[in-house]
């Protein structure tokens, strides 16, 4: 098990770099012009979806000024009110649709890349002009096509793709802070 996830980080860190360097550029630029970055997943996408989205409000390595961010997957209140009267399916669109600006940032989190909850959030996305980005295994689903920017974790297997979700969430965290918020060496 570990052999294997640490097999799906080295491919990660030999064919993704240029993508997360590119998509860290991205919401640094996004989050020093005041844009919000929201997050979005599914059962553990959406515990890794609030995770990051810690890291990015509180800090990651050390005290610095918090960033807008925040995970669309924790007001219950709203969640089943949209689950509710217009489907599970728009969850997260809804909520895009009501509080996402042209210049946010959406990091979709999906290991298929096909949840209908998370696809339809990317194209309403999309439609409002936030930048999209995508979380997904190796196929990536329809994800690929929706997203600015889309991390493919080179694994089938959702344990693998999880763990190079985070791993590379991670890594991002710490890019934005330590450029965004340098520490004096």
């Amino acid at each position: 098990h570990l052999k294997a996830s640490i097999a799906a980080k080295t491919q990660i860190l030999t064919s993704m770099l240029d993508e997360v360097a590119r998509l860290v550029a991205t919401v640094r630029e996004s989050s020093e012009k005041g844009a919000t970055v929201f997050f979005c997943g599914n059962g553990g996408s959406a515990a890794d979806a609030q995770h990051l989205a810690g890291e990015l409000v509180s800090r990651f390595n050390y005290d610095r000024p918090g960033l807008a961010a925040f995970a669309l997957t924790t007001d219950t209140s709203v969640l089943t009110a949209i689950g509710n009267d217009y489907g599970y399916e728009r969850a997260f669109a809804r909520q895009v649709e009501a509080v996402g600006q042209a210049g946010d940032v959406l990091v979709a989190i999906s290991t298929s890349g096909r949840s209908p909850n998370i696809v339809a959030a990317l194209e309403v996305a999309r439609a409002k002009g936030l930048v999209t980005v995508g979380m997904t295994g190796r196929g990536g689903g329809r994800m690929p096509e929706l997203c600015d920017h889309c991390l493919r974790t080179p694994s089938d297997l959702t344990p693998r793709i999880q763990e190079g979700h985070i791993a590379m969430g991670h890594t991002i965290c710490w890019l934005i802070e330590r450029q965004m918020f340098p520490q004096p060496t």
